[in-house]
């Protein structure tokens, strides 16, 4: 029973890794044949794909009337999202980000987190509320198709014709619909083998749905991001992030609240999660501003704060002891430090550009 657990966690990682690289691989074709940018793909084909785990959780969590779990998944990806998957990313290789996500993405990013945690604020979230949201997401992915477009037209008008695109657009989507199936796949294998194993070694469930379970739906963006990274698209690494995040909100808890007739909103995730998230989503401007660049030094900070983070949930659920003393040095030592040094940042990015 061992051994098949084992290969069935091995097999599920291969098909993670295997499908990461076909999703980028046919992304960066399908880019060049509709004339989209990377990053356009990346924010819209390979965020919106790599999404899909968390939509398929929410949706049948919210049809068993297990909003919280709905809710819970969203929240936890989108700080998974930002922490550990940017944080890794960038310290396998500092990242350039594109103006555009300066400008729009990231800072759209940040105000659907406040729209959220404003719509939450009664502990539930209308079907009225879910529609608007749903229907800003189709407005913003057709926005940016159609700008990206414009922007290759007017490149090939002042410049000339651009390179030759693919003459195989079908067989990029193909691609891509493979690498999607692969990834959820391999997903869902990976978090089932590593859940079977930890209860086989004697890991508690409380763990076990702290960490495996809760990053489990975000392992495809973690896979396609660091591929996406290793293999130089950096504008899809990043933009996959950011637009997962965009998609998360808007998307499944969109979907999910017409669908379920609107979801109830643990308090839980009212006073504390979701201002998490909304504090991550912010934390990016001044650091995505600071040159247009994630070094490896905020990689690391990232991830830090994702293990911290981590860390302060299985101490809350377990109501262990040193609880009090990690909250007292995180607000009063750790997170005032960060706050200093992302103002230093933004003014020395400022600085530079000016």
């Amino acid at each position: 029973m061992g051994l098949l657990l084992l290969l069935r966690f091995l097999f599920g990682l291969a098909l993670l890794v295997s499908g990461a690289e076909l999703l980028v691989r046919g992304a960066s074709r399908l880019a060049a044949a509709w004339g989209i940018s990377p990053l356009v793909i990346g924010l819209t084909v390979v965020a919106f794909g790599t999404s899909a785990p968390e939509m398929a959780v929410s949706l049948v969590a919210t049809l068993d009337g297990r909003a919280a779990i709905a809710v819970g998944n969203v929240v936890g990806s989108n700080v998974f999202n930002v922490l550990l998957i940017l944080g890794i990313s960038a310290i396998v290789a500092p990242l350039a980000v594109s103006a555009h996500l300066v400008r729009l993405d990231v800072p759209l990013m940040v105000a659907v987190s406040f729209v959220l945690w404003c719509a939450i604020l009664d502990g539930h979230l209308g079907v009225v509320e879910s529609s608007f949201m749903l229907a800003g997401l189709i407005v913003y992915t057709a926005m940016l198709i159609r700008s990206s477009r414009r922007e290759t037209s007017a490149a090939e008008a002042s410049s000339g014709p651009l390179p030759p695109r693919s003459t195989r657009p079908l067989v990029d989507v193909g691609v891509i619909v493979v690498g999607l199936a692969m990834l959820v796949l391999g997903s869902s294998w990976l978090v089932e083998g590593a859940t079977a194993l930890a209860r086989a070694v004697g890991v508690s469930e409380l763990v076990i749905g702290l960490t495996v379970i809760a990053a489990g739906t975000s392992l495809p963006e973690l896979a396609t991001s660091i591929l996406a990274t290793v293999r130089g698209q950096r504008d899809i690494a990043v933009g996959n992030v950011v637009g997962s995040n965009i998609f998360n909100i808007l998307g499944i808890l969109g979907v999910s609240g017409i669908v379920g007739g609107g979801l109830e909103v643990a308090p839980a995730a009212v006073a504390f999660d979701i201002p998490v998230m909304t504090a991550v989503a912010v934390a990016c401007l001044p650091i995505f501003f600071s040159g247009h660049c994630i070094t490896r030094w905020e990689g690391v900070l990232f991830v830090a704060y994702y293990a911290a983070y981590t860390t302060y949930l299985i101490l809350s659920a377990t109501a262990h002891d040193a609880l009090p003393v990690f909250s007292r040095v995180m607000l009063g030592f750790v997170v005032p430090l960060t706050a200093v040094t992302l103002v230093l940042v933004s003014v020395r990015g400022w600085r530079t550009r000016n």
